[in-house]
This record gives structure tokens, C-alpha cells and sequence, in this order.
């Protein structure tokens, strides 16, 4: 960790210090504080599309024309499936993500039920369950839930620009209440948004005043259908920057690279070395993504080991 640190500062480095210089200095805060080990998550979308929120990236919104799947909530029979397939390949926690602002009560019961389903099978579990409040959030973890995310996805500064209908504070709110639940947090966001270098350095700062658990870091593919269709993606050495920024503001969290991936083409292999210690594996929400297998043979052929620990 870099002593007397500023935004000004970080803000400084990214201009001032050479990419390669930046690419090493993280690798080397990545090998102190999280050693070789990576972990593997993975999520399933376990109720997709009709979203009554208006996120500018997302597929899954009910005011655009994708061709995003729909679908009500998947029995847990076949969540409990798909789980014990990712935990054979070595997948740590396992993520049940739902579409839409919150679930239902029925809903929320059966998620309920499913997570301790799961539980029982020594599954780890997250979800990304919307908006919940706090005896909701008890409720879940007396079912066994560990961890809740809910994505800040950018700066506070330029939310507004990408969601206008629900606020950045009741995504923090949500964090807020599910720390004080005794739940383990994860929050992100997507990157190439239209944030700049400043609003990155704000959202890593914040993440780090809230203390997060863990941060998946996402890069925007775009959807046609979505307004962000026609934005140009970040070139490769931007997103490998964006990695190492938060390995230096978060040099003890998880950074978890998620979604947009394949932006990196030929540069995938820089994650762990830009600062990377953890990635989402199987399918995204709406996007292919990895074959497990793929991504153990990606983790040992950088000389890595999988953490696989059941806790």
C-alpha cells in the first residue's frame, strides 16, 4: 500500500507513470496481500428480463429491444444443478442473480428455500437480489446466505447518466443494511461508461471507505438494443488499467474480473500480473462467457493455484 495516498495522487500515477511500471507495481501489492491463489465465483440468472429499471448498458430492461431472454424465477431443483456443477470445478461461491427491482415475497421465500438448499450441499452462496431491505436480508441469512452484491456500477458523479430510475444512495443503502445483517458485501460496477479516469479514482475510493469484500469489475460489451449500443469499448491497456488502479486503492479486496472479458483479446493473460486475483467463470447474465474448464487451464498455466476452500 502507497502511504500518504490521495486521489490526487492515484490521479498522478495514471498520467505520470508508466504503463508497464503500473502493470508490475500491481502485480507486485497483488503477490503480498492475496499470494498466488485465485477464487473462482459464478452465477446463474436465475429470473431474467422485464425490468422495470432503466440501467443504459442492461439488456434485461423492459424500455429497450434486446434480445435478452425472459423468464420467472428458476425452481431450485435446477438452481441446486447447476450449483453442484460449478463446485466440481472448483467454483468457491455461487451467485443466484435475479432481474427487476426487488423480488416478490414468493419469491423472496423461494430464494429462500433454494439458498438453503444450497447450504446443505456446503455450497457457498451470494445473490444479487435488488433492493432489499434489512429483515429481508436477516431472513436470507438465517437461510445461509454469505454475500450480497449490488453493483454502485460507476461514480456517484455520473450515475445520474446511466440510471435514472433508482439513486445511487439506495444501492448503497442496500450494502449498508446488509453489512449491519452480518452479511459479506460485493459491490462494483462496469467500466467504459462514459466515466473518466477521476470518476474511477472516486468509485475505487468509495468502495474502499465501504469496505467492500469484494469487486467485480466489468467492462461494457454493448447490447444492441440498449442506449449505449454505439459506444466504442475500452482498448485493452485502458482495462487492464482500470484492474490495477483498484489492486492499489484495494490492495487487500478481491478483484474480481467479471464481465466484458474478451475486450482483452490477446491481453487476457495480463489480469492476474495488472492485479486480478479472482474471476467470475461459466456464463454472464445475458453474454457467454467461460467453460470452467477453460479457466482452470487459464489459472495453472500462469503458474496460479484455484482457492477452493468451502467455508
Amino acid at each position: 500500500m502507497i502511504k500518504n495516498e490521495s486521489k490526487e495522487m492515484y490521479l498522478k500515477i495514471l498520467d505520470k507513470l508508466n504503463f508497464y511500471d503500473l502493470i508490475f507495481t500491481a502485480n507486485a501489492v497483488r503477490k503480498k496481500y492475496r499470494g498466488d491463489k485465485v477464487e473462482l465465483c459464478a452465477i446463474v440468472n436465475a429470473k431474467s428480463g422485464k425490468c422495470s429499471e432503466d440501467c443504459s448498458f442492461c439488456a434485461q430492461s423492459s424500455r429497450y429491444k434486446t434480445d435478452s431472454p425472459v423468464y420467472p424465477l428458476v425452481d431450485k431443483d435446477e438452481l441446486l444443478k447447476k450449483a453442484i456443477e460449478a463446485k466440481k470445478h472448483k467454483v468457491k461461491r455461487f451467485s443466484i442473480v435475479i432481474s427487476g427491482k426487488k423480488p416478490s415475497k414468493q419469491e423472496l421465500k423461494q430464494i429462500g428455500e433454494t439458498i438453503e438448499h444450497l447450504t446443505k450441499k456446503e455450497i457457498n452462496t451470494c445473490a444479487s437480489l435488488g433492493f432489499l431491505n434489512y429483515d429481508e436480508l436477516c431472513y436470507l441469512r438465517d437461510c445461509g446466505l454469505q454475500r450480497v452484491h449490488c453493483n454502485i456500477e460507476s461514480s456517484e458523479k455520473i450515475f445520474p447518466e446511466i440510471c435514472t430510475t433508482h439513486s445511487f444512495s439506495s444501492k448503497v443503502q442496500t450494502l449498508e443494511q446488509a453489512k449491519n445483517a452480518g452479511l459479506s458485501i460485493c459491490s462494483g460496477g462496469v467500466f467504459g461508461l462514459g466515466e473518466n479516469w477521476s470518476d474511477r479514482v472516486d468509485m475505487a475510493y468509495f468502495l474502499k471507505n465501504l469496505n467492500v469484500d469484494s469487486v467485480p469489475i466489468n467492462f461494457l460489451i454493448p447490447i444492441k438494443g440498449t442506449p449505449m449500443e454505439h459506444r466504442t469499448p475500452l482498448s485493452p491497456i485502458d482495462a487492464l488499467k482500470i484492474i490495477a488502479l483498484f489492486r492499489l486503492i484495494l490492495p487487500q479486496k478481491d478483484i474480481r474480473i467479471c464481465g466484458g472479458r474478451q475486450l482483452l483479446g490477446e491481453f487476457s493473460s495480463w489480469i492476474f500480473i495488472a492485479g486480478a486475483n479472482a474471476l467470475m467463470t461459466g456464463n454472464y447474465l445475458t453474454t457467454q462467457g467461460r467453460h470452467y474448464i477453460d479457466d482452470l487451464k487459464f489459472i495453472e498455466n500462469h503458474g496460479l493455484e484455484v482457492d477452493f476452500v468451502v467455508s
